[in-house]
This record gives C-alpha cells, structure tokens and sequence, in this order.
C-alpha cells in the first residue's frame, strides 16, 4: 500500500487507486504561524489534530480502507495507491498520509508513504 499526498494545484496523480479530497478541512496555512510549515512540523501537526473535523475524516478513511484493503487482496492485488490531496500538499495531505502510513504499517505489510510536493522528506522545523 503506497499513501501519497498531492497538491489539487498540480492536478490529480496518476495511477491512484483511491482518492481523497482534504480540502474540506481546516487549513494551517491561514494561520500566518503555520504558513511556511509543512505536515512534517510539530505546529502543524498540533493543529491538525485539535481539529474535530480531521479526526473525523481520519475515522471514515481509516474505516473505508479497513473494509475494502482485504476484498483487494482477497483477489490478488499486489499494490494499492491511496493518494490524498489538499490545495498545496503542504499541510493537510501531508498529515493525512503521514498518519495513515503510520496506521496502516502497524496492520499490513509493505506499506509505503510519499508526497508529490516532498521527493525528499524535509526536516521538521523547531
């Protein structure tokens, strides 16, 4: 299983077997402390997670991907690309697949994360 965050501003990746839409979310970057920060930093990550909503989505994405990831395997299905998209994919996409990887690594094997907008993962800010 491949978590990939995206950018809406870039258009939709290719060869993704599932998408989902974050831009419903509160967005860090109109908070002028968090604008410059990524999914990757602490702050962000603080805000995100004070955040009902996203809690929410989490929950309904982690149980879709629960439900359906064994009927995929049941039929033979060697990789699954979940792609998860904000405006940037700075913030809330990062966050989002950072988490699900995290999730998910606990429960299956050969899970991978990756972001469009990060070839290489930066390093969090203090």
């Amino acid at each position: 299983i491949l978590f990939e965050s995206f950018g809406y501003k870039r258009g939709l990746p290719e060869n993704s077997d599932f998408v989902f839409d974050v831009r419903c979310l509160p967005n860090p970057y109109w908070k002028i402390e968090l604008r410059n920060r990524t999914g990757f930093d602490e702050d962000v990550i603080q805000f995100l997670e004070s955040q009902v909503e996203v809690a929410a989505m989490l929950a309904d994405i982690i149980g879709f991907l629960n439900r359906w990831i064994p009927k995929f395997q049941a039929n033979n299905r060697s990789y699954l690309t979940v792609s998860i998209g904000c405006t940037g994919g700075q913030h809330r996409s990062v966050y989002m697949a950072n988490t699900l990887y995290k999730h998910f690594s606990e429960i299956q094997p050969y899970v991978q994360v990756g972001h469009k907008e990060f070839p290489v993962k930066p390093v969090a800010r203090e």
